[in-house]
């Protein structure tokens, strides 16, 4: 086989790899399969973008804390004291990184704010799971816009949206419990 003829079997390949993605993807046809903007894109690309489609299509919903084995069971925050919360707060937090469970936004919150959402909201909330490389589950910890304009909008995003609205923002704020999550 000459060099020259590699780069014609990868594309065979990608070809055969887009058909194949095409067929699996049939019974979940919706808008976002027939993108046009899918068929501008290199079809190693458009390989990607449909794997990752049909991983999410197949994905369980489960509950975070059934997406671990065994299933994730925090203590209930007001049986804990402060000193306890806070090291369950910190191993909690890793256990969600390792399941590429990422909090956002948690700076206004105390460790037993942070906690309380943990254990109230993430971890019952049914998510899909999807194991594919370099994807995670951004949970926000924000309960409204305020909250978010207040402590975490920049000076453009604020103006932004005091213009859009018409609204009265809050004043900005630093938020009060700096930490340090995994990336």
């Amino acid at each position: 086989m000459s060099e020259t003829s590699q780069p014609m079997i990868d594309e065979v390949d990608l070809i055969l790899t887009n058909a194949r993605l095409r067929d699996e993807l049939e019974p979940y046809r919706d808008d976002s399969i027939d993108d046009p903007t899918t068929r501008s894109m290199p079809l190693q690309k458009e390989n990607e973008y449909l794997a990752s489609i049909l991983a999410w299509e197949r994905a369980p919903a489960l509950a975070i804390a059934q997406w671990f084995n065994p299933p994730l069971q925090i203590p209930a925050p007001e049986s804990l004291d402060d000193a306890a919360l806070s090291v369950e707060l910190q191993r909690t937090i890793q256990q969600l990184h390792s399941q590429n469970i990422k909090l956002t936004f948690t700076d206004h919150l105390s460790d037993r704010e942070l906690y309380r959402v943990i254990y109230r909201d993430i971890l019952p909330a049914c998510e899909k799971k999807v194991d594919a490389p370099g994807k995670s589950l951004e949970w926000r910890c924000l309960d409204d816009n305020d909250t978010y304009l207040m402590y975490y909008a920049t000076p453009v995003e604020r103006r932004r949206f005091q213009e859009e609205h018409q609204a009265e923002l809050p004043k900005a704020k630093r938020p009060q419990f700096r930490r340090k999550l995994p990336d």
